[in-house]
């Protein structure tokens, strides 16, 4: 019988270099509380992976801070942003806004948002934020690209 054990990722990694319009790499300061970027599931972990999800925590700030610049995909994406506090989980704790084909969405519940390819979407910024809550980016693709990455290859 194979073994199973190669399909498991235990050690979530640093993933912040896979990522081209957020913080730093988009030219923009990284929010303060905004979290390490972790490597839920990515095909340089599990190599038969056809999707790259990450997990990243976001903190406390009462500052507006910009983290995500405008960019698309040639795959399908999903964000998703889950609230902490276990006896209310529909309440994100934070307001973000995102716009999705040049229309502004203000979010304050736990959710998820399906983009599909080839759709424009942020910026992202967190208007507020007063209780931590889990960001999670889930792409129908092995690995992170998008049309502002400046590693992509015409």
């Amino acid at each position: 019988m194979p073994t199973t054990e190669p399909l498991f990722v235990r050690h979530m990694p640093n993933i912040g270099a896979d990522f081209s319009n957020e913080g730093d790499a988009a030219g923009l300061p990284t929010p303060p509380n905004v979290g390490v970027p972790f490597g839920l599931m990515r095909a340089e972990e599990v190599p038969q992976s056809q999707i790259h999800m990450s997990h990243t925590w976001i903190t406390e700030s009462s500052e507006p801070h910009l983290w995500v610049t405008e960019h698309e995909h040639d795959y399908d994406e999903i964000l998703i942003w889950t609230g902490s506090d276990p006896d209310n989980p529909e309440d994100l704790g934070a307001e973000l806004v995102i716009e999705v084909a040049g229309v502004p969405h203000t979010v304050t519940t736990s959710g998820s948002l399906y983009i599909p390819a080839g759709t424009r979407h942020c910026p992202l910024s967190f208007t507020r934020v007063t209780r931590p809550f889990n960001f999670s980016a889930l792409s129908l693709s092995p690995s992170y690209d998008s049309d502002e990455d400046a590693r992509r290859i015409p």
